[in-house]
């Protein structure tokens, strides 16, 4: 019974630090409500949202092969949603001829999908890191 156990307990923990990274990452980083985005259709936001996500939660997937505990991995976790915050902040200031937010808002699916590509290759980056 107890991987049973842990497994639902991981997952516990991969939708709270999702979760909680997705609110950080809206109240930190953009203008608008990402929510209200997608909801509009804006596949541009929905990309860079769904780059996040997975970042994310490949980050946890290398904390809980790397770690002993439940709450390493939950460590882990939210250093990981800082890295990809720090990886957003570095990848609006190397686009220095346009905002990476203002794109996204307008719908530019182009930089959706290298916002995603960059969350999700930081990631792995990130994640074979832990050890």
């Amino acid at each position: 019974m107890e991987p049973f156990l842990y497994t639902f307990l991981y997952f516990i923990v991969a939708i709270v630090v999702v979760v909680i990274g997705l609110v950080i990452f809206e109240v930190v980083t953009t203008k608008y409500k990402d929510w209200h985005e997608i909801n509009q259709g804006n596949t541009a936001v929905a990309l860079s949202i769904a780059g996040k996500v997975i970042g994310i939660c490949i980050i946890l997937s290398f904390a809980i092969y790397h770690s002993i505990e439940l709450v390493e991995t939950l460590i882990w976790g939210a250093y990981g949603v800082l890295l990809q915050l720090v990886a957003y902040f570095i990848f609006e200031g190397i686009t220095r001829k346009f905002s990476v937010e203002k794109q996204l808002k307008e719908g530019n699916v182009a930089v959706g999908i290298v916002s995603m590509a960059v969350s999700i290759g930081l990631a792995f980056v990130i994640g074979a890191s832990i050890t």
